[in-house]
């Protein structure tokens, strides 16, 4: 099943964090050492650009993070020093990364960077380079990218093979379609997929435990809300149970993760997982002719025991780390809540549902403001009609 770290909810409300938290503790430009080390940043920044590895190398520090990004293509990488604190040896360094990937990135990814410094002969010098305090690590740490550039897609890999990559780009470039034919073109239509060597490395990149990941296909992370001027997102695949599924299941999951790109910036806090994760899934499903009873199994099986759920599922049972078939009800509900939506009120009105509840400015109210603008429902309503769905459907 796919999950998501999308949503400003974990990824990207923890990038907001960290920016937010470093502008308070910017380093006085004026000051020699700021200066100096702002300087040298600007440089090492330069030589990543040139692709100029002596003068990176020149900087300080390894030269393997320069050979890792060598397939990478960049538009820019910037460095912005945000705190300068001195140490016995040297100092310690705390900037903001902004990167983008040419011809995806419409404005800079912004990451957290912590660098070690040394001083010698009245220059400083990188001897280290890290992902900031409580941030992931960037695909080229953890060894070479190998790119490969589909027809709507992206794709970087590490410790895979290329032709293994053309595979993920052949369900990118195909997933791109279907979700415009959904969504519609109101987004670039362009998608950069990341895949790392395993769980773990995967987790890495999320800055969280293995553990959280364990059976989870793959992610997106993004700042929801971000509006059209936002950096694209990463969908982030974990090869280990990726690989796993058949051709149909892998088609499914990046169809439904490119939703999220496409709708990240028409999501916001007012939208419920329900209903992100359960219209990434309709899309996802929508022209396969999957039956609710083989796409819902979980439900199914409680629904033909009697038990049929009393509300659509809160945020909480969308967590990777709970039990695995309440997250599965739990995906299967938010997908049968907007199928029943378009089947009864058509597509184009799931999509104004949709647009509708993430523009609200907050949550309280947001979906019940929607369902009676949008579908001329009320939630007790809505909720007495998705019960109904179920028991017809899966009953």
């Amino acid at each position: 099943m796919a999950g998501r770290v999308w949503c400003g909810r974990v990824v990207g409300a923890a990038l907001v964090g960290l920016l937010l938290g470093t502008s308070c503790s910017a380093p006085d430009s004026r000051g020699s050492d700021a200066g100096a080390v702002e300087g040298l940043l600007q440089r090492r920044a330069e030589a990543v650009l040139d692709r100029d590895e002596q003068a990176y190398e020149a900087t300080g520090g390894s030269g393997d993070e320069f050979d890792h990004l060598a397939q990478v293509p960049l538009s820019s990488w910037e460095y912005r020093l945000t705190r300068l604190d001195r140490t016995r040896t040297g100092a310690t360094a705390t900037a903001a990364l902004d990167y983008r990937i040419a011809g995806h990135d419409r404005a800079p990814v912004t990451v957290q960077r912590t660098l070690d410094l040394s001083r010698r002969d009245g220059r400083w010098y990188v001897e280290a380079e890290r992902p900031g305090p409580d941030g992931g690590e960037q695909l080229w740490e953890q060894g070479e990218v190998t790119a490969v550039r589909g027809e709507r897609s992206l794709v970087l890999g590490v410790g895979q093979g290329e032709a293994r990559l053309r595979r993920y780009a052949a369900f990118a470039d195909r997933a791109v379609p279907a979700v415009r034919g959904a969504w519609g073109r109101g987004w670039p239509g362009r998608v950069v997929v990341l895949v790392p060597d395993s769980t773990k490395d995967m987790a890495a990149l999320l800055g969280a435990s293995a553990s959280a990941y364990q059976g989870i296909a793959a992610v997106t992370t993004g700042e929801a809300g971000g509006g059209g001027t936002a950096p694209a997102d990463r969908v982030i695949v974990n090869p280990e149970s990726y690989d796993l599924l058949g051709d149909f299941g892998k088609q499914v999951v990046l169809t439904h993760e490119t939703t999220h790109v496409a709708t990240r910036a028409a999501t916001s806090e007012a939208t419920p997982l329900w209903l992100s994760e359960g219209f990434a899934d309709w899309v996802g499903y929508r022209g396969t002719g999957r039956t609710p009873e083989r796409a819902a199994p979980e439900l199914h099986r409680e629904v033909r025991a009697g038990r049929v759920p009393e509300r659509l599922p809160d945020d909480a049972a969308f967590g990777f780390e709970g039990d695995a078939g309440r997250l599965a009800r739990a995906y299967e509900s938010g997908w049968l809540a907007c199928r029943m939506i378009a089947e009864q009120h058509g597509e184009s009105a799931l999509v104004d549902f949709y647009r509708k509840v993430g523009a609200h400015t907050q949550r309280e109210g947001a979906v019940a403001d929607a369902l009676r603008d949008v579908l001329g429902l009320g939630p007790e309503e809505f909720t007495r009609k998705w019960r109904d769905y179920l028991r017809r459907e899966l009953g």
